[in-house]
This record gives C-alpha cells, structure tokens and sequence, in this order.
C-alpha cells in the first residue's frame, strides 16, 4: 500500500471516534427521512394530486428550514471550536445567538408564506402529458401549508439546541428525540389518514405533534441536565453577548445563513424548472427525492462528523490533526457513498411501485432514484468539502463555493434545457447532475490550498 493510500486509511481510535459521533447523527437521519418517506406514501396513497401538492409545500418548506439550519451554522462553529478550547461561555453565549437568529427567521418565514403562499403555490403548478387536476392540488397545498405554519416556532428553537448539542459531542439526545418524534408522526399519520380521514390536514398535524414532541424532549433535557450541557446554565438570565464574538459570528455566519437561503431558493428554482414539465413530474421528483434522502443519509452524517471532529480540533489548535482526519473523513465517506449508491441504483425500481400513481409516474421516479444513485459520491465529497471549508470559518468561500455554483452553473443549465430545447426530463436532469463534477474539481483545489485551517478562538476576544 502507498504512502498515499495510508495517509487515507485511519486507526482505530480514529473510526472509533467517527463511530460514536456518527452512529447517532446517521440513525436519527435514517430514522426521520425513512418517516418523511412513509409520511410520503401515504399521502401517495389518496392520489396525485394530493402526492403532489404536498411536495410543493415541502419543497418551499425547505428553503424555510436550510434558512434555519444556515442561521445557527455560523454560531455552530464557534461552539465547536469553543468546546474543544474548553470554554462554556463561549458556548453558552452561541447559543444565545442562535436563538435570536432563528426567531427572526421564523416571525420573517411565517409572514412571507401567510401573504404570499398561493403565489409560491402556484410558481409549481404547470399542465402536463397526464390529466391531473391543478386546482385540487392547489386547494391540498394551501389546506397542508395553513397547518404546518404552527411548527416553525418550535422547530426553530429545537434546531439552535440540537446544534449546540451536537458541537459539543451531545449527538445521543437529538437522535432519541429525533426518534420519539418521527415515530408519533408515523403513527399519527396513520391515524388521522386512514381512520379520521383528514387526508393531507392529517398529514401536517401529525407533523405538528411530532415537532412539538421533539422541542419538548431536547429543550426539556438540556435543562435538566446540567452535567452534561453546562451551557445551558444562566442562558436566559440575560441576552449580554460579548461584542466581539457577535461581530465575528455576523461577518462569518452571515455568509453561511445567505448561503443555505439562497443555495435552497436555487434548489427550489431548478425543482421549478422541472415542474414546466408537467404536474406528473412534480409527483416523480417527489417520490425520487424522498426516497434518496433516505440513502444520502450516508454523506450527510458524515458532513455532520467534518463539522465536528475536525471543528474540535481546529479549536484546540492541533491544525495537522484536523487536516490528516479531513483528508480520511473525506475518502471513507466517498467509499461508502459508491457502496450506498450502489443499493440504491439496484433498488430503485421497486419504491415507486409502492405509491398509488400512474406507470408514467411511477417509470420516472424510478430512472431519476437511478441517475442520483450514480452521482452520490460527487454529492458525498462536495458536500464533506463544503463542512470542511465551513469548520476553518471560510464562509465567504463557502457562500461561493455553494450557493454561487449552484446560480451560476446548475439553475442557468436547467432553465436553458427547459425553455431553449426540447429535452425529456431525464436527459435534462442527467446533465444538470453532470455540471457537479465541475464543483469537485473546485473542492480539491480549494482543500489543498489549505485556506480553511484555522483557529477561530484565538481572535475571538471577550469583553
């Protein structure tokens, strides 16, 4: 074996470490989008318009929650770093940061859908080959987003104590919450679907137990038990943030909160550009997307573990470390993206048989879960490159690096197929994955250059 090989392949307290810190992020992931996907089906199951108006409000549902996952990421990596310094303050006082971004965001997010909802509704809703009713699926996405309005307070807040948590090694107790509350919601589901026969209101109220459920365990947990989360302590008592660290984490953060808004909104755009295809394509991208986000569990919690391991140790000032475990984080989460990707591509033609839809539907689903397979991992490495870049607080890189790729390359490929050619669906997504590859020859070189090792405590002054 080569020195380069070895330099890839890690020890045992190496994947020991990566074991404990991935296990619980990966089973929770697991467990939440294997729920999101049985939460799918069964709304699959009342027909396609309904499968369908659904997936428009869950795909406007998450521009709303990467603008809440990017407004606690830049807080995130100070606390990181601030719990392998050992500094609880420093932590405490990110998450008092967190808190105040994502209540703006949630007020902000909640106003935009009450005022503007049948708008966004109606940006997804074109005729296509098959039959299906526009305006009843119109009525199911209104009926869906009027109920999900009510989680966006507690998801909010849940998701600024979970990171904290989890920056300071804490990924046990989100997963346990995360598994009470995805198991409510499969059970509710069930309940209010096929018993009470609420249909697609069902569906959202069953979600809004299951995020209550969730915000009760982990906030409820975190302040009873000190011991473990000395942060906690004294987080209320006063909202006195030292000026110098929220300066920091404005000028890094903020990039990261414009980044996950806008590469969300850009993800939403192309999901539009495919919608122009026809309703029926909307109810394929939804059964597809479902599906894959239950296999690309693999390289999220591994972007999860980059976050982590090499945030500690950049902020214990062991900068080789990080970089030698970024470099093995990196190739095992490639390896076990192709092994993953692989399965997926082998079982992608039987979930859409699954869903109450037409062949049509169903055959599309099924070639779209089989090109994603294939890309996965691109998407792996692109994805632990964007936390290892975000972990050295290069977050202007990181905007760029994301957000700017996907505006300036992916969306304006997917627009000129669908309005300058008469492409297929699934030629026109097919290429669209293929401009990625552009994005990891961008992350080598940026990895290399080694611009994202840094030591972010070390210039945060206290005042």
């Amino acid at each position: 074996m080569t020195a380069f090989f070895k330099s890839l392949i890690g020890d045992k307290a190496f994947y020991k470490r990566v074991f404990f810190i991935t296990l619980p992020i990966l089973i929770q992931n697991i467990i939440t989008n294997f729920v999101s996907l049985l939460d799918n089906i069964m709304v699959g199951t009342l027909g396609t318009e309904q499968m369908s108006g659904v997936a428009i409000i869950n795909q406007l549902l998450f521009v709303f929650n990467l603008c809440i996952f990017g407004a606690i990421s830049g807080a995130g990596i100070f606390s990181a770093q601030f719990h392998g310094k050992g500094d609880v303050k420093g932590v405490r006082d990110t998450l008092r940061i967190k808190l105040i971004f994502v209540g703006v965001i949630a007020i902000i997010s909640e106003l935009i859908f009450i005022f503007f909802g049948d708008e966004l509704i109606r940006m997804f809703l074109h005729e296509g080959k098959e039959d299906i009713d526009i305006e009843a699926t119109f009525r199911y996405a209104k009926d869906y987003l009027k109920v999900m309005l009510v989680t966006f307070p507690p998801f909010a807040i849940m998701q600024a104590y979970s990171d904290t948590l989890r920056s300071t090694s804490e990924t046990v107790l989100p997963m346990k919450a995360s598994v009470v509350a995805v198991s409510t919601n499969a059970c509710l589901n069930a309940v209010f679907i096929y018993v009470l026969h609420l249909g697609v209101v069902g569906a959202a109220l069953a979600t809004v137990v299951a995020r209550f459920t969730e915000f009760f365990i982990v906030v409820i947990w975190t302040h009873t038990h000190k011991e473990k989360a000395p942060f906690v302590v004294g987080v209320y008592r006063g909202f006195k943030i030292p000026g110098a660290l929220m300066k920091d984490v404005m000028v890094k953060g903020f990039p990261l909160l414009l980044n996950e808004a806008f590469w969300s909104l850009g993800m939403t755009a192309i999901v539009n550009a495919y919608s122009q295809h026809g309703a029926e394509v909307v109810a394929a991208q939804s059964i597809s997307s479902t599906v894959s986000n239950l296999f690309n569990c693999a390289f999220f919690a591994f972007g999860n573990a980059v976050a982590i391991i090499v945030g500690q140790h950049l902020g214990s000032g062991n900068l080789e470390k990080a970089k030698q475990d970024d470099k093995r984080l990196l190739f095992a989460c490639v390896v076990i993206c192709t092994v993953v990707g692989g399965l997926m591509a082998l079982v992608a033609p039987l979930f859409p048989m699954i869903y109450n839809t037409s062949d049509n539907v169903k055959d599309l689903a099924a070639q779209l879960l089989i090109i994603s397979a294939l890309f996965m991992p691109v998407h792996g490495f692109t994805h632990s490159s964007y936390f290892t870049l975000r972990s050295g607080g290069k977050t202007i890189i990181t905007f760029i690096f994301d957000c700017g790729f996907i505006w300036a390359f992916s969306y304006p490929v997917a627009m000129l197929l669908t309005n300058f050619t008469s492409l297929a669906i699934i030629p026109l997504y097919t290429i669209v994955q293929c401009v990625e590859i552009v994005k990891v020859v961008v992350s080598v070189f940026l990895l290399k250059s080694g611009i994202w090792v840094n030591n972010l405590t070390e210039s945060t002054k206290k005042i």
